[in-house]
């Protein structure tokens, strides 16, 4: 009960700073920074009509004035939309900057809310910074710690093992290694909870707005929904910690996915990817790479991106002759030109493999510092709104794609 209260008293403070910014932005012409906004609590715990402002710990409001300056400050930068207003239908969070106790099986939180008892993972190392507790649709709290760890991660180097990696629907993921070619099935996850998740929307959409039993059936699909995302976690989770345990490079295609499931890209994959929005939402290509990069970067390993457009499925790896066209159905090909015969995505994967490698000599010829991956094909080829990648320092010149070496 004590959490749905603080839950409630930020998600207003929240929306009544926003709309107050948003008014004074019309009347005068400018924003209103952190402190600004903060001002205006003690005379809102004060006032007859939100005096109840005051049961709330006060450093839980001042996080919500941080993260609302934040969200502008995202937004007047490029990297994400307008702040939105929020709703209680909606996750639910609340921040704790400081006074967080961990102990064997509890969670102190200060304020009225005192010892709350949770599982612990595993061992929390070194000074808690912030702690976020949010409530899951389903049902389920959850509090989310950020520590800080003395040390730096190791300098990024590579050498050691180099993997090119071509992404798909019917193997997830496709890797080369120089010498042999692996496939990693792709589980679909959404495919096999599909008939049950169906049938608890059903019964969701045939109950009356605001009834016990619409809630009831709401927090159903929401545990649906919820163990369809913990194994899909779960399979990126083990796949990206095995590929980077064995490896110290990865290359990988700087794909659009937000392009193909929102049928943004271009006029042939607007009918191409119709069909195909879902099961490319399901595969979490963003997440894996997302996943890669970090855990490279803590290992000291190297993640690359190539560009997108490079042609990695029609080029032949053995003579670099390239198909001028080639449609999706086509899985196995014969190149015209010296007569090898190419899985395609087990071919795509090796060409991935060699254009990385050819970006990260032509970046050591460079002489590019820091150790930082680099991206080929002019630099930014992802919308300003998409992930943002370490990779964007020095792009690599597109020439010379028929430039192919094996190793490093």
């Amino acid at each position: 009960m004590k959490l749905a209260q603080a839950f409630g008293c930020s998600r207003w403070w929240w929306n009544y700073a926003l709309n107050h910014s948003i008014e004074t932005y019309k009347e005068t012409g400018k924003g209103l920074g952190q402190s600004a906004l903060n001002v205006l609590l003690p005379a809102l715990k004060k006032a007859e009509e939100t005096k109840w402002l005051g049961d709330c710990y006060s450093q839980i409001l001042q996080s919500t004035t941080l993260n609302l300056t934040t969200a502008y400050k995202n937004f007047f930068e490029g990297r994400a939309k307008f702040p939105r207003f929020k709703s209680k239908k909606d996750k639910q969070s609340i921040q704790y900057p400081q006074y967080v106790k961990i102990l064997d099986d509890i969670v102190k939180l200060p304020g009225n809310i005192g010892e709350v008892k949770a599982s612990i993972h595993r061992a929390i190392e070194g000074k808690i910074k912030t702690v976020t507790v949010s409530k899951c649709p389903s049902g389920k709290y959850f509090a989310s710690i950020l520590s800080e760890v003395e040390g730096d991660n190791p300098e990024s180097s590579s050498e050691g093992s180099v993997i090119g990696i071509d992404l798909g629907l019917k193997h997830f993921a496709v890797v080369s290694d120089g010498s042999k070619v692996s496939k990693f099935e792709n589980p679909k996850h959404i495919a096999k909870h599909e008939r049950n998740l169906k049938r608890k929307q059903q019964k969701l959409a045939r109950g009356k707005d605001g009834s016990k039993s619409r809630l009831k059936n709401k927090k159903l699909v929401a545990k649906v929904h919820e163990r369809v995302s913990n194994s899909r976690q779960d399979f990126l989770h083990k796949l990206s910690t095995k590929l980077v345990n064995d490896n110290q490079v990865v290359v990988v295609e700087n794909l659009n996915t937000k392009g193909m499931v929102t049928l943004e890209d271009s006029l042939t994959l607007r009918y191409r990817n119709h069909n195909l929005a879902k099961s490319i939402s399901d595969a979490g290509w963003g997440i894996f790479t997302n996943f890669l990069a970090y855990k490279l970067e803590r290992k000291g390993g190297m993640f690359v991106e190539i560009d997108r457009w490079f042609p990695s499925s029609k080029l032949c790896s053995n003579c670099f002759y390239q198909m001028s066209e080639m449609s999706l159905d086509i899985r196995k090909w014969t190149c015209p030109q010296c007569g090898t015969h190419h899985d395609r995505d087990g071919n795509a994967a090796i060409n991935i493999r060699a254009e990385g490698i050819r970006i990260l000599k032509l970046a050591a010829s460079q002489s590019v510092g820091g150790g930082f991956p680099v991206t080929a094909g002019g630099g930014e080829v992802r919308p300003k709104k998409g992930r943002k990648s370490n990779l964007r320092r020095s792009p690599a010149s597109p020439e010379a794609y028929s430039v192919r070496e094996a190793s490093l």
